[in-house]
């Protein structure tokens, strides 16, 4: 029991170190478009408004039906070789590159989380994505199994740089 606390304390510290260190706009994809959602969603640009420092403007911001994945999975890898953790804040998604950063709102009750994309999923037709057990009871469709929400899309993750080699 301890060590499950433990894991899910370190996850939550890891995870509060990475929204803290990461920059608010990708500076290699500000400007570009972004990779765009599947044909299913509705992608549109939000409008410019001034932020706050709490809050990131969304490189892109579309709405999907998303479900939730948790016990049958908790322990297993995912798509970017780290181990499943249901208590984590993380989704899958069957295209964004796999360490994205977004926010999921539930249109219904406008409850978010922002989470990382390290798996892919949802094989399911209809749905854009899965979010851990633990988001989707934070966003409050853990009883439901499936929500309608909007997706804001804030940092897409940068690709190492090639070296070349001088012949």
């Amino acid at each position: 029991m301890k060590s499950k606390l433990f894991v899910i304390m370190q996850s939550v510290f890891l995870g509060w170190g990475l929204l803290v260190l990461v920059p608010s706009v990708n500076p290699t994809s500000a400007g570009k478009p972004s990779n765009p959602p599947s044909s299913s969603a509705s992608l549109h640009t939000p409008p410019a408004t001034k932020l706050s420092a709490a809050t990131r403007k969304p490189l892109a911001v579309w709405e999907c039906t998303s479900s939730w994945y948790g016990d049958d999975f908790d322990g297993q890898p995912t798509a970017n070789g780290e181990t499943y953790d249901m208590y984590a804040a993380t989704a899958a998604h069957p295209t964004l590159p796999l360490g994205s950063i977004v926010r999921v709102v539930n249109t219904r009750n406008h409850r978010s989380e922002v989470v990382r994309i390290n798996d892919r999923g949802p094989y399911i037709e209809g749905r854009e994505l899965d979010v851990s057990y633990e988001v989707a009871r934070r966003l409050g469709f853990d009883q439901h199994g499936l929500a309608k929400v909007r997706l804001e899309l804030l940092e897409v993750p940068t690709r190492p740089r090639t070296t070349e080699r001088a012949d």
